[in-house]
């Protein structure tokens, strides 16, 4: 679950700073794949209310589709971004019409039923048309290689994992703090009717905000695919990391989810370099702690 290549590190003979500082990057980098996948998950579970357990489903579409892109097709990375990027959205809008349009407003065992089948599915379907092998996707050569930051250097793909989750967190908070969409969006989760008779067409920014989820989960499934590596059962192996993120940043919220992302993050790359034989323990245990103390989540939304 956490970052694939952390290297081990016998903590009893002493840490460096050059230790120190790799841990600090990994994790800033892992806790933003995190927050770009599962953000978009958090916007469905809190401004739309769908428990939408397909999210991940979705990341491994555009991860599969980067594979094919870049590696069969060769053509490129930034290619791959795009395609996998566009085509998961074109895949999704079908999806989103004939399916999800049904459990808007449903009881929650609705439609956690509804999207864990609509997972099986993709899973049985990515199988048989990309086959069961863990797919890797080559990086542009400006994402490969190291940084140097005077003090210390920094792998670029690892800076430009962290610079694309800062730049998501403000678009995504401008869109729906400081546009009319964002207005349109709260509305339309507060009273749909009400939002309606007043012109708002909320099927459209349903429709809209899917597809944003959609896009964003495929966007993270590329770019975070070094730290979280596509294979067959992508979408089932991290399903609980991004529903955990989500109910410790607090459903709906952009700065908790960033914030939950990013401790937990922290949290799990440190236990995994100091302490590798206790595997996901640490992270599960700061779960069980900050819900316990926050049970609506860091930066949850009232129901």
């Amino acid at each position: 679950m956490a970052c694939e290549q952390a290297e081990p590190v016998a903590w009893k003979q002493g840490i460096s700073m050059q230790t120190v500082f790799s841990i600090a990057v990994d994790a800033l980098a892992y806790g933003m794949v995190l927050f770009v996948i599962s953000i978009g998950l958090s916007v469905t579970m809190g401004l739309m209310r769908v428990v939408n357990l397909a999210h991940g489903a979705f990341a491994m579409i555009g991860g599969y589709i980067a594979s094919y892109v870049a590696r069969d097709l060769g053509l490129g990375y930034a290619a791959a971004v795009i395609a996998a990027v566009v085509i998961t959205i074109i895949v999704a809008i079908p999806i989103e019409r004939f399916l999800y349009r049904r459990i808007y407003g449903a009881p929650e065992l609705t439609q956690v039923l509804m999207t864990i089948g609509i997972t099986f599915c993709v899973i049985g379907i990515a199988n048989y048309v990309m086959g069961p092998t863990l797919k890797t996707i080559p990086l542009a050569g400006a994402l490969q290689g190291s940084a140097d930051l005077g003090f210390r250097t920094i792998p670029v793909h690892r800076l430009f994992v962290i610079l694309c989750g800062l730049a998501v967190a403000l678009a995504l908070w401008f869109a729906i703090d400081r546009t009319s969409f964002g207005v349109k969006l709260r509305a339309s989760v507060d009273d749909a009717a009400m939002a309606a008779a007043l012109g708002v067409r909320t099927e459209i920014i349903y429709a809209v905000s899917f597809a944003v989820a959609v896009g964003l989960a495929a966007f993270g499934g590329v770019v975070g695919a070094e730290l979280l590596p596509v294979e067959p059962y992508y979408a089932l192996r991290y399903m609980v990391t991004f529903l955990v993120v989500v109910s410790v940043g607090g459903a709906g919220s952009i700065p908790g989810a960033l914030i939950a992302c990013l401790l937990l993050g922290a949290i799990d790359t440190t236990g995994r370099y100091l302490m590798p034989e206790f595997g996901e323990f640490f992270f599960y245990l700061a779960v069980i702690a900050i819900i316990c103390v926050f049970p609506r989540g860091l930066a949850g939304r009232a129901k």
